[in-house]
């Protein structure tokens, strides 16, 4: 029998899903345009999960993420995640994207100088591609330089990301420019 386990859960914009295990969420699913695929994507990531009802802790995490996709502003920082086995470096990326509050941006750069230097920008933007949790972990809150959407790893890509920033509030001045 497995301690990992995952559900699903309707949202504003569409079905996520969310995995855990004793130490806490491991990972979120951002919808993937219907419930067979955002199965099948839960468990190519979590291969050894089971479906289950959430805990109460989960619950009030799916809650929460569930009103802050509805426009309701939370940070989720004091959700406990389970990130064993992501490199230091990512979890040194991710521990600075949850400190963004809703409705604020940052750029891959500016993490990158808190983590050493503007050199480290395209490995902060690789990090965030692998992000585990997205949305407990906000990578749709840091942006490219000039504040320029860059690049969305979800189903949707960069339109998803500029969704969820409008329901956050955080407005995106991005006028498409020649190469967009």
């Amino acid at each position: 029998m497995t301690d990992q386990h995952f559900a699903l859960f309707d949202t504003r914009i569409g079905l996520c899903a969310i995995a855990w295990g004793p130490r806490g969420i491991n990972g979120t699913q951002l919808p993937m345009g219907g419930e067979e695929k955002i199965r099948t994507r839960i468990s190519q990531r979590h291969a050894d999960a089971t479906e289950a009802e959430p805990t109460a802790e989960v619950r009030e995490a799916i809650d929460r993420i569930t009103k802050l996709l509805a426009g309701e502003p939370d940070d989720l920082t004091d959700i406990p995640l389970d990130l064993d086995g992501v490199p230091d470096f990512n979890r040194g990326v991710y521990e600075i994207a949850r400190a963004i509050p809703p409705g604020k941006t940052i750029t891959y750069g500016d993490i990158a100088k808190q983590l050493g230097g503007v050199q480290l920008s395209r490995d902060v933007g690789q990090a965030l591609g692998r992000n585990p949790c997205p949305i407990v972990v906000p990578c749709h809150r840091v942006l490219a330089a000039g504040n320029k959407p860059g690049g969305f790893s979800a189903n949707g890509g960069v339109v998803t990301k500029l969704k969820m920033l409008e329901i956050e509030g955080a407005l995106v001045n991005h006028t498409p420019s020649l190469f967009d």
